[in-house]
Parts: structure tokens; sequence; C-alpha cells
């Protein structure tokens, strides 16, 4: 499929041809037992249980933000990639979690990653080649540099989602955008102003999962309400899906898309931010 941003995706074509390349890292993220299962010949496994996030409270999934540089670093070094590293991340959910990984990528300076388009269920689909060893890589060293243009706070949100020139995109649940559900935070509802558009409407429903060809996604952001002429903010509960909408936006060619990395697990749960389940 043909998208202006085309070279944030690869095929499995592409990805069969090159997958002993030395310069190209895959790296599977999803969960360690479905890894070791089966998983692409020669894809390392990413700790999602961090998903790229700081370490959170005991019990907790991930943390409110993302990973800090320090511990960036010494992730990417020990699953072997460097600064001059092609990498390729996929999963089994949607590219939930492969898209989190470019999008955390390119905040600590690194644009050269793609995503695989369909991920898991394509390559099992078209019947690729399958194993349960695991890739062992040597490791190596991660330099990471923020880039503070792709992320915002909350601070930054509550002086910009009033903006004409700006427009908030929520990625969550209908449950979660009417408040039916929680999630746990101390407060429901959204960001006044912001629209809905469910990260799970980007990807097409059948067993590819890939994602939708460049029409039928600018109709249904169109249809949304939101423009590429305007800057973007995404939001989620923890930064997860909003970073996926961001890589989709992005793949059709839009500028200036930031993400909101607190999102719901940070702005619900603070008394100087404002929620409302109008509109």
């Amino acid at each position: 499929m043909d998208y202006p941003r085309a070279e944030l995706l690869v095929e499995p074509e592409w990805l069969a041809e090159h997958q002993d390349d030395p310069n190209v890292r895959i790296i599977d993220c999803a969960t360690l037992e479905a890894y070791r299962r089966a998983h692409i010949p020669g894809a390392v496994h990413l700790p999602v249980h961090y998903y790229i996030k700081e370490p959170g409270p005991p019990g907790s999934d991930h943390g409110t933000f993302v990973m800090p540089p320090d511990q960036f670093e010494d992730l990417m070094g020990k699953l072997g990639v460097s600064n001059d590293t092609l990498v390729v991340p996929y999963d089994d959910n949607n590219a939930l979690v492969a898209a989190r990984l470019w999008w955390v990528l390119k905040y600590y300076g690194h644009t050269n990653a793609k995503v695989l388009n369909g991920g898991w269920h394509r390559w099992l689909t078209e019947n690729r080649p399958v194993t349960f060893h695991a890739t062992r890589p040597q490791p190596t060293t991660f330099k990471a540099t923020p880039n503070p243009d792709i992320i915002v706070s909350a601070e930054d949100l509550m002086q910009q989602y009033q903006d004409p020139g700006c427009q908030v995109l929520d990625a969550r649940t209908d449950a979660e955008w009417e408040g039916k559900n929680d999630r746990g935070n101390k407060r429901v509802g959204r960001v006044p102003g912001a629209k809905h558009l469910e990260w799970l409407n980007f990807v097409s429903k059948d067993d590819t999962r890939r994602f939708l060809p460049e029409d039928e996604l600018r109709k249904l952001i169109e249809q949304a309400g939101f423009s590429p002429d305007k800057t973007t903010i995404t939001y989620c509960q923890g930064g997860i899906r909003a970073a996926h909408a961001a890589f989709v936006l992005e793949l059709l060619g839009w500028d200036n898309v930031r993400v909101y990395d607190g999102s719901m697990r940070d702005w619900a749960n603070r008394d100087d931010t404002p929620l409302t389940l109008e509109g």
C-alpha cells in the first residue's frame, strides 16, 4: 500500500529477504510466553511489561511517563540496537506495542525504524517460517537524544487544548471516552474539546491485521473531525495507544504530531486538569 510515508512500514516479503542482515534488528514486542512459543526467526524479545515506560509502583503494569534515557539506552544496547541499526518491531496486537517502540525510538533520536505491516498475524497467515529458538544478540551501545518536539506534558496540553490551531485525539475505547470505565483513575472524562477515534479502527479486522489503505484512513480521520493542517496531540490512558495513533498520522504524512505520554494516568489523577463528559 502506498502511503505518503510508506518508509515507516515494511512488508513481510521485504523482511523475509533481510532478516539475516546484520544491520537489521527484528524485535518481537509480544509477551515472553508468546515469544517462547514461536516468533519470527532472528527476532529478539522486548520485555513488554515496561511498555517502554518508567517503572511503575508495585503491582502496576507500567509507569506514567516514557522510559528514562539511561534505561532506554541500556535496553536497546542489550537488544543489540545501536544508533546505526534498522529496527523492525512487530507484535501480536494490531501493532500496538510495535508502534509504541517506533515512537520511543523516534523520541530518543532514532528514526531508522519500520513497523512490520500486519505483524505476527500476517506473518502466520502467509505461512512464513517461525521458530521457538531465542536470538541472543551481541550487546552494543545506544545513545539516546531526546526530541522534545514530539512529546507534550500536562502543562503543555493545558495551554494548548483551547488553541484553534490545535486538535486533540482521544484514542481510548468508547467506555473510557464516556466515563464508564475509569481504569482506576481518580476522575473520569476527557480533555475538553478532544475528539474520539479509537486506535483499533486504524487496523483491518481480517487475519492480516494490516493498516487500512491510505484512502480509508484519511476518510476515517476526516469524519472524526481532524485536519492535517493543525497541530495534533494524541492521548489515551498510558501513552501506548496514543503512540499508535501518532504513528498512523505520520504514516499519512502529517506534520506536527505530538503525544501526551502521561495521558489519563497523569491527567485524570491530578487536581488541576480539566475533565468533561459533555459534548
